[in-house]
């Protein structure tokens, strides 16, 4: 609903559904705010053209009101239609947007702004928690929170001004589509193949197929345009061209190894461009008979001063590179028109006789097919032109230093490549519609009256030129490369556009190869390159980028071996051309909602067919010099992807991975679960999973690489404070995971009580088939001092996860930080904590982490903790501090270490459906479990041991599960010792009702108070299974003391009817005195099988 005071405002008859109306509200002061959105032109650099922003934005006007918006943009003046989305002109930090009291802001651009925008400030709008509290509760907030929605709402028209303000004052020089790219495109694209080659290609290939070859390389060279306008069109693009474009968009590993290729590239293109200026000089020098010393060294003294010329106009500013560019640009413009008005200029004797004869139809006719010579095809004279349509990306690459890249770089590129594009094809027409392929040069050679001319056009225009037939001649398409020049009108401007299109390439060359490689070295893709990354000047220009830039090319110059180097940088170009491409595709393909490029000209199939195109004309070109690109970029990639650098745009390569894992899980859902394909599927209490580092390890063991691991930790308390603790630890914590390189996730909830979240995490965790199966969980060594509400909240989760139908993994003997939650939390944030408990033999002295933790707590002051917050901590204190430390230490890491030949004794005492025999197992294909041997120990009876063990062992041998032993034991039902059994007796006597003892009234009372007591009746009536548990003690001690792990068939306890103090005193009493142990129960649904 719209609110404006103006009763007039909704009476136009005609007025349209959609349009934007402005709204005028009247303030009850009448005093005007601090601010006003409108007070500057809204800026659309960083979502869409500049030039066209009111083209795409299509706003409509209310009768009258279209002058009034237009007065209001340009001057910012207050009129009595302003616009006010926010009033700050009192104390409150009220926003009155719609006529009424809100926190809530408009849209803005500067809301989606990066951190350190260059185009203006970002500013944050109200977070949802701001605006879901009540207002009440905002205000008490104070001053803080109203400078920053302020900060965030009003002051975006003075930010924005004053960092234009600071912009124009630094002296930022930059340009617009027609100097940053259209120039630096047609003076790059428009080489010396102009005018030295182009006369030989379609001499060669013939009008016909000339015109083919040229429209071909413009198909791959405009498909690429398009792709790198549909990019660049995606959003706001900064510096670095190429590199910029493909690493964004398909990530690091593609942008940063074709990043560091591309600006050498461009670098080694220096020295070609320099040498084919040194080159022609040459010639001239030549032809006067003015060598400095001899041809090879006078080109590389020649190159040398350019090289040095064209630094100091690049090291001098962009602003004088681009001017220098203009001027060369205008050289080139009238050399090309210099040979088309040379072709209409009539011909003299001499011209004729070297085959030039203007416009004759004959010509025409005779030129249009091909004629192959030397061994020359199709494609051989195609990779001789094709460097001549690349340089497509030289306004790309200096993007930082335009002024709109996303409105520049599609304008310019393309119609660089149409007007380069028209003028080849112009040429070529022209140039084999004047002139003859074969001409002798010698005015002599004309025709003898009577003789037959076999349908020569020469013959028929008066010359005899057919003993080129037979030896070769100096002139003619096919064999002078100065053709140009003898057509022009002024042959010195065409040596002048030689050396202007030479110098204009050499030049967007040597500031391309900076650019790109600041770029990349800002990134930190490469560490030992960053030292490139520092940018001087009011431009921030890469000066020390620059100075590697000519320490190349001159080196290339120098080595004056081009001819080799040349198709490795052209197909090193045609890689780049080939990612830009496929970066359009994968992005479309992926099918992001962030890939939105205003730029709609473009077809992610022809966008694929232009990546596989270029591949091809990488190796029509030269296939050896394909392959060393493609093993240098496979180098470059596997390097950077094994370095994993730290960084995250958002790249298509995120997107496809969420598509292909989301399709797979889909697809997994139509898969029925069967026995074969059984693998535990894990969710661990771990908490936050550097809490418990060998609950964590262990599971981890049995999941790596072969089944789903989620790490879960419940936050109980007042849910505000929970919810907020919870989502600022999730990132930090998954991340934990990943850099400890434990494939697993973390989950987390808010619950009113631990058992609550536990039951949340056992119904809504997973996805589909991948769910998790099994609970892991470990044992709760401080039950004797909780509450008795926590202890029922333990019993009770094993009881929701029975009632599930979940498997369980009880673990015992696992040592957690319990005690030092806090500082451990404080110096993982400080990234130094729990490092060691994640590398193997890192722990020496004077490291970081978990080392350091357990030092540091040496010096603590335990006795300053409350005695009521764990008795445990009376223990610590009652021990040798270091001591302690060292055990602690070594009892977290002992999963994470090889284990030695030794043994995990499995105790399958009842059938469960496999999983107690089939943990263990994957436990020995694991490298650090693999030197350890099973040992099987079930029950059975005296009189028939041999037998039981034969059945056991035929049982295990068809499940393929090898063992090292197997062990009947036959007297776990005899009674315990009597020390034992005290021992027992003794752990219990706290929570016993002892009801016998007292009166009716008394006991009855008792039991009403302290339901949770273990009652004489209770115990009497499980008193066997409690002899069995301490049996089963004494015999774990007596065959299984020794073993590396204990996995161990976990007791149940019958829900209501075994009170939850007598069940934990079992789960203490099987464990007392013993190596680690896994308490082990399945859900009775088979998880091995003998079937095939």
């Amino acid at each position: 609903m719209s609110m404006n005071n103006s009763p007039n405002v909704f009476l136009d008859p005609n007025a349209n559904r959609f349009q934007v109306n402005i709204i005028n509200e009247s303030h009850d002061n009448n005093e005007t705010s601090q601010e006003d959105v409108g007070s500057d032109p809204p800026h659309y650099e960083e979502t869409s053209f500049t030039d066209e922003a009111h083209n795409r934005l299509r706003i409509s006007y209310r009768p009258g009101k279209r002058e009034l918006y237009d007065n209001f943009l340009q001057n910012g003046e207050k009129t009595e239609a302003s616009l006010h989305p926010y009033d700050t002109h009192t104390k409150m930090y009220y926003l009155q947007t719609f006529g009424h009291n809100t926190v809530d802001p408009v849209p803005k651009i500067d809301y989606y702004r990066n951190t350190g925008s260059v185009s203006g400030n970002k500013l944050s709008r109200p977070s949802l928690l701001e605006i879901h509290e009540q207002l009440a509760k905002n205000i008490a907030v104070s001053t803080g929170s109203v400078e920053r929605v302020a900060n965030g709402e009003s002051t975006a028209g003075d930010e924005t001004a004053v960092s234009k303000e600071e912009e124009n004052k630094a002296g930022f020089v930059k340009f617009g589509w027609v100097k940053g790219v259209l120039v630096r495109c047609m003076l790059n694209i428009w080489g010396v193949m102009l005018f030295i080659r182009l006369s030989w290609i379609v001499g060669q290939a013939g009008i016909g197929l000339g015109v083919i070859i040229i429209l071909l390389a413009t198909m791959v060279t405009s498909i690429t345009g398009l792709s790198t306008s549909a990019i660049a069109t995606n959003g706001f693009v900064r510096g670095g061209g190429a590199y910029y474009l493909i690493s964004r968009s398909l990530g690091p590993e593609f942008g940063g190894s074709i990043g560091l290729i591309f600006a050498f590239a461009n670098a080694v293109a220096v020295a070609m461009y320099v040498v084919g200026f040194a080159e022609t000089v040459v010639e001239l020098l030549k032809e006067s008979d003015t060598l400095m010393v001899d041809e090879s060294n006078d080109i590389r003294i020649i190159g040398t001063i350019t090289v040095v010329c064209l630094l100091s106009i690049s090291v001098a500013g962009m602003e004088w590179e681009a001017k220098a560019q203009v001027i060369l640009l205008f050289v080139l413009l009238i050399a090309i028109a210099n040979f088309f008005i040379g072709t209409v200029i009539p011909t003299n004797n001499e011209k004729k006789a070297r085959g030039f004869f203007n416009y004759q139809g004959s010509i025409f006719a005779e030129n249009f097919g091909p004629d192959f010579r030397s061994g020359e095809g199709f494609f051989s004279v195609f990779a001789i032109f094709f460097p001549a349509a690349t340089g497509i990306l030289a306004g790309a690459n200096i993007s930082g230093d335009l002024k709109d890249p996303q409105s520049a770089i599609p304008r310019g590129t393309m119609l660089a490549i149409l007007i380069t594009t028209v003028a080849y094809i112009g040429v070529a027409i022209c140039v084999a519609s004047c002139v003859v392929r074969d001409a002798t040069g010698n005015i002599n050679d004309t025709v003898v009256p009577g003789m037959s001319c076999n349908g020569s056009s020469a013959c028929s225009l008066g010359y005899d030129f057919s003993r080129c037939a037979s030896q070769p001649c100096d002139y003619g398409l096919m064999n002078n490369f100065q053709v140009m020049s003898m057509v022009s009108g002024f042959g010195p401007l065409i040596t002048a556009g030689i050396f202007s299109a030479t110098l204009s390439s050499a030049l967007a060359s040597l500031v391309s190869a900076p650019k790109v490689f600041q770029a990349l070295c800002k990134d930190n893709i490469y560490k030992a390159l960053h030292f490139f990354a520092k940018g001087y000047g009011k431009n921030n220009e890469p000066i020390r980028g620059y100075v590697l830039t000519f320490v190349i090319a001159m080196a290339f110059i120098l080595i004056a071996e081009l001819n080799t180097i040349a198709p490795i940088i052209s197909n090193f170009f045609l890689a780049s051309y080939a990612l830009i491409n496929f970066s359009c595709f994968h992005a479309s393909y992926a099918k992001s909602p962030g890939w939105r490029p205003a730029f709609r000209y473009y077809n992610m199939w022809v966008s694929l067919f232009g990546a596989l195109l270029c591949c091809g004309v990488m190796f029509v070109i030269n296939w050896w010099a394909a392959l060393i690109t493609y093993a240098i970029e496979l180098f470059l990639y596997i390097y950077v992807t094994y370095k994993k650098p730290e960084v995250n745009w958002g790249s298509s390569t995120q997107a496809l991975y969420y598509i292909n894992a989301l399709d797979s899980a889909l697809a997994l859902t139509t898969v029925e679960d069967h026995v074969k394909n059984f693998r535990p599927q894990c969710i661990a209490l771990t908490g936050a999973p550097m809490i418990r580092p060998a609950l964590l390890d262990i599971t981890h063991t049995f999941t790596k690489n072969n089944g789903l691991c989620i790490c879960c930790e419940v936050y109980t308390g007042p849910r505000k404070l929970c919810v907020k603790e919870m989502n600022s630890g999730m990132a930090k914590k998954q991340a934990w995971l990943t850099k400890n390189k434990r494939k697993a996730f973390y989950a987390a909830v808010a619950a009113d009580s631990f058992r609550d979240g536990v039951k949340s995490l056992l119904q809504a965790s997973g996805l589909g088939r991948m769910k998790p199966n099994t609970l892991v969980i470990g044992f709760k060594k401080d039950w004797r001092n909780a509450t008795a509400m926590q202890v029922e909240n333990y019993v009770g989760i094993i009881q929701d996860d029975f009632s599930f139908f979940l498997p369980i993994v009880m673990c015992y003997q696992f040592p957690y930080f319990s005690q030092h939650t806090e500082e451990l939390e404080k110096l993982e944030q400080e990234r130094l904590a729990l490092e060691a408990t994640i590398k193997e033999n890192d722990f020496e002295e004077g490291k970081s982490g978990i080392c350091g933790f357990l030092r540091k707590a040496g010096t603590l002051n335990i006795s300053k903790h409350e005695t009521k917050k764990e008795s445990t901590i009376n223990t610590v204190q009652s021990m040798h501090v270091g001591e302690f430390n060292q055990k602690l230490l070594e009892a977290s890491t002992q999963f994470k270490k090889k284990q030695g030949k030794g043994t995990i004794d499995i105790w399958w005492l009842f059938d469960d459906g496999g999983l107690t025999i089939l943990i263990p197992y994957i436990l020995t294909i694991r490298k650090k479990w693999k030197n350890c041997k099973l040992r099987i120990f079930t029950g059975g009876k005296v009189n028939r041991i041999e037998e039981e063990k034969l059945v056991m062992a035929s049982l295990l041998s068809k499940f393929r599960i090898k063992f090292a032993d197997i062990n009947i034991i036959c007297d776990i039902n005899i009674k315990p010792n009597k020390e034992s059994w005290k021992f027992f007796e003794e752990m219990i006597e706290p929570y016993r009702l002892h009801e016998s003892c007292k009166d009716i009234t008394t006991a009855e009372k008792l039991k009403r108070e302290t339901p949770w007591k273990i009652t004489d009746a209770e115990l009497e009536a499980f008193k066997e299974k409690s002899y069995r548990q301490v049996r089963l003690n004494e015999l774990l001690q007596e065959h299984s003391r020794a073993a590396n792990l204990i996995v161990l068939s976990l007791p149940v306890a019958r829900k209501g009817v075994v009170s939850d103090y007598l069940y934990m005193a079992w789960l203490e009493i099987l464990s007392k005195n013993l190596p680690p142990i896994l308490m082990v129960r399945g859900n009775h649904k088979n998880v091995l099988t003998f079937y095939s």
